[in-house]
């Protein structure tokens, strides 16, 4: 998951440019209420769990593992212990075929331009990786062109390919949509981004259009998060499903500003402001006179891991579930920073793993199990791309039509009790509206995502339950404390993202956090789980939603 990052503000066009051309104690959340019908959440159990699973010993719990191992064997006991059957049959497991690709990509590239050549240093200009399950993928000698925003959306009459091939090239493309530069709400959806911005959409899309290599710029404000995280996260192991089809780039990856600069400077194209240029639907790709020769060479492992599966089956309708999940996997160890090289992923996501055992743990003491099932998936390798959830919802144990929604919790907030619930994706579906209810009996205001130009709705597993028609939900509060109110909820989160964020920081010793708001959430979150589940109401997308078509 990539959390609320450190707030830059929307970068209008001029700027962009001008930049590119310069040189344990529970605290109690007075008036809240617990679920219905349902045991409080406990603030012990969840400290307990996160203890545990955010120590050192887990490794960082990056899958492949022994961190892997220890984490499954964990919630399988504790699952066990608190009754819950099995989810898959007999077993608490689902394989996970997946491969290994430890990518050591050439240290340096040399651009031949017109200008003269131009040197890129790994890490500090560019970071490159391969998605394909190949021991060495490599560009020589490609043209590089600019593609824009690397985008082909013809609901939005937008096609940055049109016209264009770019079979055995590199495209550079920018990161975000349109209308987060322009500041256009006409553009795409404006300043919230959508799929088309991701960069995951732009390796796809020019894997698709036949290109040999993408490199995305970044650009703090655009992409959500800083340089730092693309070097923590885009180096060493990274997974992938084996059985995954998908046409992929021989080198994909992303550069800084400063390299594109560079590459946009020696080019030998004059009179070209290439942003506000790509922000224009009539944008026509721009030769930029350069060849590119890079190489990534690939240690591979093909190997499993697995997704775990608990139900609390109904009691009148169980072949109708209402399915909860959380991620269990962090980034395992990484560079050292002030001596620590263990990625403990702390508050992502031992803590929504906590908190999702904790719910579990006050379900099982309903005097009454809800009518419809109930079950917790934790997935794997959510880090290295929402695998684990993509296979559960190309190979489901229950099937999806029999899925009433997702509730997906990717870190919980570790600052107290607040008063906003902020929905992430809101206005997709009905979805809203039953959080909104369950908000207002704790007292709290509901909102939409904050920073809606991050994309956080794409980000974590919910996302590929939508894609395949199911309604989620992907809510938390943390953006006002109930007491301290929202600058000191936003100086927290600055905080995080500025030091721990996929960092060895993100580190959690029993009662280091308030857990009031981790509490309040949990139980909003089963209130939410029960509303459902004790119903034969099936929540509807909204007809405006890209997902609606598909339930």
């Amino acid at each position: 998951m990539l959390p609320t990052p450190t707030p830059t503000p929307t970068l209008p066009l001029f700027l962009f440019v001008a930049l590119l051309f310069a040189g344990c104690q529970a605290d109690t959340a007075p008036g809240a209420a617990t679920a219905p019908a349902a045991a409080p959440v406990d603030s012990a159990t969840i400290d307990r769990h996160l203890t545990e699973l955010a120590s050192d010993r887990y490794g960082g719990r990056l899958p492949f593992s022994p961190g892997e191992a220890l984490t499954l064997d964990y919630l399988e006991a504790q699952l066990k212990a608190l009754g819950l059957a099995p989810g898959n049959g007999t077993s608490y497991r689902q394989e996970v075929p997946m491969v290994e690709i430890t990518g050591h990509p050439d240290e340096t590239i040399t651009l031949d331009l017109p200008g003269g050549e131009v040197d890129w240093t790994l890490g500090t200009d560019y970071i490159t990786f391969s998605e394909r399950a190949e021991e060495r993928t490599a560009v020589e000698n490609a043209e590089v062109v600019f593609a824009g925003f690397g985008i082909v959306a013809p609901e939005y009459g937008w096609d940055d390919y049109a016209g264009l091939d770019v079979a055995g090239k590199t495209v550079v493309v920018m990161v975000n949509d349109p209308g987060y530069y322009l500041e256009d709400s006409t553009l795409f959806n404006g300043s919230t981004m959508t799929y088309y911005g991701r960069y995951t959409y732009k390796f796809e899309e020019a894997a698709r259009q036949g290109a040999a290599a993408c490199l995305v710029i970044h650009e703090t404000g655009a992409a959500g998060y800083p340089w730092f995280v693309v070097q923590s996260s885009w180096t060493g192991a990274r997974l992938g499903l084996a059985d995954d089809a998908q046409p992929k780039v021989d080198v994909a990856g992303w550069i800084t500003l400063d390299a594109a600069r560079k590459l946009f400077t020696h080019s030998g194209v004059e009179n070209v402001r290439w942003f506000e240029a790509a922000a224009s639907p009539d944008f026509d790709p721009i030769p930029l006179n350069t060849t590119l020769t890079t190489a990534v060479r690939n240690d591979l492992r093909f190997d499993k891991s697995y997704n775990i599966i608990a139900e609390l089956p109904g009691r009148e309708r169980p072949d109708e579930h209402v399915i909860y999940t959380a991620h269990w996997d962090h980034i395992g160890t990484g560079p050292a920073v002030d001596g620590d090289s263990i990625y403990n992923g702390a508050l992502d996501n031992a803590s929504g793993v906590a908190q999702l055992l904790a719910m579990a743990e006050a379900l099982t003491q309903l005097e009454e199990r809800p009518e419809r099932s109930i079950d917790f998936l934790f997935v794997t390798a959510e880090e290295q791309g929402l695998w684990g959830s993509a296979y559960y919802v190309n190979n489901p144990i229950f099937p999806l039509s029999k899925t009433v929604a997702n509730i997906n919790i990717d870190g919980v907030n570790p600052i107290g009790p607040a008063a906003d619930l902020t929905i992430t994706g809101m206005g997709h579906s009905e979805m809203d509206d039953i959080a909104t209810a369950a908000a207002e009996r704790q007292g709290r205001y509901v909102q939409g995502g904050q920073e809606p130009e991050k994309g956080y709705f794409y980000r974590s597993d919910h996302f590929n339950f939508a894609k395949k028609g199911v309604p989620v939900l992907y809510a938390d509060g943390g953006y006002e404390h109930q007491t301290l109110g929202k600058e000191y909820a936003q100086q927290q989160k600055d905080d995080f993202v500025a030091t721990r964020y996929h960092q060895p920081a993100d580190e959690y010793t029993s009662g280091a956090w308030p857990l009031g708001g981790a509490v309040q959430d949990a139980e909003l979150m089963l209130d939410i789980g029960l509303q459902l589940a004790n119903s034969e109401r099936w929540p509807k997308w909204r007809t405006s939603s890209e997902f609606y078509a598909e339930r």
